[in-house]
C-alpha cells in the first residue's frame, strides 16, 4: 500500500466519522484513530509490516501506476511556463526539512544566489537527515515543497535560474 492510497483513506475515515478502523492486507496491517481534540480532528496511522511476508513483491506494482498518473499533467506545465529554470529533484523519500533546525534560518531563501555543492535542504528518512546539496550554481526561483512535508522520489524542490 503506498502514500497516496493510505491518504486516501485517512480521508474517507474522517469523513465517515468513524473513531477507529483497521485494516488488514496480506502485506501490512494499518489502524487509523481519529478523535476529536479542542475542535481539531486528529489522526493516528499506524503502519505494521507483517512478519514473513515480502512487502515488495506486493507493492511493486501499485508504486508505479500512481506516480504515473500524477506526473503526467503536471510534467508539460513546468516544461513550458519554467523551460530556463532547472530543477532540483529529491534524490530519496523522506520529510523534507527547509531549516538544520526549528530555531535555525532556512539553508536557502527564494532569491538567494547558490553555488554548486551547497546545502539546500535536509531530508529526514528512518531517523536520519540526508542533506541535499546543490549539483547546479544559479539563484533559487522557486521552493516547490513545504517545510516538514513527506516528499517522493524524484520530487521536484527548487527551481533554479542558472543565468
Amino acid at each position: 500500500m503506498d502514500l497516496k492510497e493510505i491518504q486516501s483513506l485517512i480521508k474517507f475515515v474522517a469523513k465517515s466519522g468513524a473513531s477507529e478502523v483497521k485494516l488488514e492486507m496480506e502485506d501490512v496491517k494499518i489502524t487509523i484513530k481519529t478523535g476529536e481534540v479542542k475542535g481539531e480532528t486528529t489522526t493516528v496511522v499506524q503502519q505494521i509490516p507483517m512478519a514473513g511476508i515480502p512487502q515488495q513483491a506486493p507493492v511493486a506494482p501499485v508504486a508505479p501506476v500512481a506516480p504515473a498518473a500524477t506526473e503526467a499533467p503536471a510534467t508539460p506545465a513546468p516544461a513550458d511556463d519554467d523551460s530556463k529554470y532547472i530543477t532540483i529533484k529529491s534524490p530519496i523519500i523522506g520529510t523534507f526539512y527547509r531549516k538544520p533546525s526549528p530555531d535555525k534560518p532556512a539553508f536557502v531563501e527564494v532569491g538567494q544566489s547558490i553555488a554548486e555543492g551547497d546545502v539546500l535542504c535536509v531530508i529526514e528518512a528512518m531517523k536520519l537527515f540526508n542533506e541535499i546539496e546543490s549539483e547546479v550554481s544559479g539563484k533559487i526561483v522557486k521552493v516547490l515543497v513545504d517545510d516538514s512535508s513527506p516528499v517522493e522520489f524524484d520530487q521536484p524542490l527548487f527551481m533554479v535560474d542558472p543565468s
